[in-house]
């Protein structure tokens, strides 16, 4: 899945300052789609990677459990989050499959 949101966000057009509405259109300022997504799931791999750290120190004893309950907690609220994002990413593509040209 992360994989895939990298994928995503390495898509580039050819030419920037070319758009739908034709040539010479000035490039838009702010963060495109692919910076914002590729963001959040740098995000999410760290936080998953943390409540595994977490987890696996709480086994061995060297982590509070409070602690490690709090990190397994945000990892998981972090990947539902994705896998919700992913779900409305998968919908908006079917709806734009469904569309007649």
């Amino acid at each position: 899945m992360i994989q895939g949101v990298s994928a995503l966000s390495a898509v580039k057009t050819a030419d920037p300052s070319m758009s739908a509405s034709g040539a010479g259109a000035a490039p838009s300022t702010g963060t495109d789609f692919g910076s914002v997504l590729g963001q959040f799931a740098s995000d999410a791999i760290g936080s998953l990677q943390a409540g595994e750290s977490a987890a696996i120190q709480g086994i061995q004893g060297a982590a509070p459990p409070f602690k490690v309950v709090e990190a397994v907690m945000e990892a998981q609220r972090t990947l539902q989050s994705a896998l919700a994002i992913r779900d409305k990413a998968v919908s908006a593509f079917q709806e734009v499959t469904r569309m007649a040209i």
